[in-house]
C-alpha cells in the first residue's frame, strides 16, 4: 500500500474511533498513529471520552479503563480548557451545551472561574436560571453579569424592530432616525433629491432617503402578560421577560407581568430591570392556568383597550372547564385575548392542542409565534 493510501486509511479509522469512543474493537490509543499533521488524536479521543463516557454502563458493553500510567485524569476546568483549545468554537459551544443539559457537569456553573470562562449566549442563561438556586455569593454574582449581557444583547437585537412596529402610524411631519422600509417617505425623498438628477446619464441620483417619524397614541393600550413558568416554558419566559421590559418603555402601552405555576407573582414593578426579572423566576412546579387568568383579569381597567397575552403549553393541572369560563369572560368582556403556546425562535411548540381549538373557537388568538410576530400583533391591534 503507498504511504499516503496508508496514511488515508490510518487517518479514517481514527475518526471512526472517535466516533466510537474506548466501544471500538481496537481503540485508538493501541494503534501508534496518534495523530496527524492537522489534529491530535489521542487528546481528542480524551477529550470526548471525558464526556461521553457518562452515556454507558458495564451492562451495556462499556469497557472501563484499567489502571495503568497513563497521563492524569481530566478535571472539569482542564477539560474545559483543551477541549476550547483543540475544537472550533462552534464545536466547543455544543459540547458546553451538551456537557450541562445532558450530562449535568453543573461545576461548571458553581464555579465562579469556570462559568466566567463560558460563552455568554442563549443556552447558558437558560442553564443560569436552572441551577441559579445553587448559586451563593460571587459566583451569584458572576452570573447575573452574564445574564445581564445575554439579555442587553436580545434587547438590542429586537427593541428597535418593537418600536418601530408598535410606536404608532407614521408622521410625515416628523423624521425618525429609524431607518425602514415602511417608514419610507417616497415623495419627499425624490422632491429632496431633484438637484441631484444626472442630465448626462438620464439617471437618478438618490444622495439621501428620508424617513417618516411615528405619532404616539395619547390614550395608552394595556397589554397584561401572564407566562407560564413550568420548565418546559423556559424559552418563552425569556422573550416574554425581555419582550415585557420593552413595552414597558413604549408610550403608546401600559404593561404589566406576571408568571405563574400554582401561585401567580406580580413582577410588574420590576420591568425596568430584566434581570432582576429573570432572576426572581422560580422554574418548575404545578400550573394554575385558571388561577392566573382571574388574577389578570383583576387588572383590566378598560377592556376595549386591553390586550391580554397568556403564555403557555396549556397543560392546566386543574379542571380545564374552569380555564375555559376564565378565558371565555375576558374575551366577553372586550379584551383581547392572546394565547401564545411558545414565544421563541425555536420552532414548533408542544403544546395541548385540543385546548388550544376550544380558545380558538371561543375567539381567542392562538398561535406559536416569535417576538417580532408579537411586536406585529400588537401593532395590527393598536391600529
Amino acid at each position: 500500500m503507498e504511504p499516503d493510501m496508508n496514511r488515508s486509511v490510518q487517518e479514517n479509522l481514527n475518526r471512526w474511533r472517535l466516533i466510537l469512543g474506548k466501544s471500538a474493537d481496537e481503540g485508538l490509543s493501541t494503534t501508534g498513529h496518534y495523530s496527524s499533521d492537522h489534529f491530535e488524536y489521542a487528546e481528542a479521543d480524551e477529550i470526548l471520552d471525558y464526556l461521553y463516557n457518562r452515556e454507558y454502563s458495564e451492562e451495556q458493553g462499556y469497557r472501563q479503563k484499567a489502571g495503568g500510567r497513563g497521563a492524569t485524569q481530566l478535571t472539569v476546568p482542564k477539560w474545559l480548557h483543551q477541549m476550547r483549545t483543540l475544537f472550533p468554537k462552534q464545536t466547543a459551544e455544543i459540547l458546553e451545551k451538551q456537557a450541562l443539559d445532558r450530562y449535568g457537569l453543573s461545576e461548571l456553573l458553581t464555579d465562579k472561574k469556570l462559568l466566567e470562562s463560558l460563552e455568554p449566549n442563549m443556552n447558558l442563561l437558560k442553564n443560569i436560571m436552572q441551577f441559579k438556586g445553587r448559586m451563593k455569593g460571587a459566583v451569584l454574582k458572576s452570573a447575573k453579569e452574564i445574564v445581564r449581557k445575554v439579555v442587553e444583547d436580545l434587547q438590542r437585537q429586537l427593541e428597535s424592530n418593537v418600536r418601530m412596529t408598535i410606536n404608532g402610524k407614521r408622521n410625515r411631519y416628523s423624521s425618525s432616525t429609524v431607518k425602514s422600509l415602511r417608514n419610507l417617505n417616497i415623495k419627499k425623498t425624490i422632491t429632496r433629491n431633484l438637484k441631484h438628477y444626472d442630465k448626462a446619464r438620464s439617471r437618478f441620483v438618490i444622495d439621501r432617503l428620508y424617513f417618516d417619524g411615528n405619532v404616539q397614541s395619547c390614550n395608552p393600550w394595556e397589554v397584561i402578560i401572564g407566562v407560564d413558568e413550568s420548565g418546559s416554558m423556559l424559552d418563552s419566559v425569556i422573550y416574554s421577560s425581555v419582550m415585557a421590559s420593552i413595552f414597558y418603555k413604549i408610550n403608546a402601552l401600559r404593561t404589566r407581568l406576571f408568571i405563574f405555576d400554582t401561585q401567580v407573582v406580580d413582577l410588574s414593578d420590576r420591568l425596568d430591570d430584566p434581570v432582576d426579572l429573570l432572576m426572581s423566576v422560580q422554574l418548575g412546579g404545578g400550573t394554575h392556568i385558571t388561577k392566573a387568568l382571574r388574577y389578570g383579569e383583576t387588572m383590566i381597567e378598560n377592556p376595549g383597550r386591553t390586550m391580554f397575552i397568556l403564555v403557555s403549553d396549556l397543560e392546566e393541572g386543574y379542571p380545564i372547564q374552569h380555564m375555559y369560563r376564565a378565558c371565555k369572560d375576558i374575551i366577553d368582556s372586550g379584551a383581547k385575548l392572546f394565547v401564545l403556546t411558545a414565544l421563541n425562535f425555536e420552532g414548533e411548540a408542544v403544546y395541548n392542542r385540543q385546548a388550544a381549538q376550544t380558545l380558538a373557537n371561543m375567539g381567542a388568538h392562538v398561535a406559536a409565534i416569535t417576538p417580532n410576530e408579537l411586536a406585529d400583533w400588537i401593532a395590527d391591534t393598536i391600529r
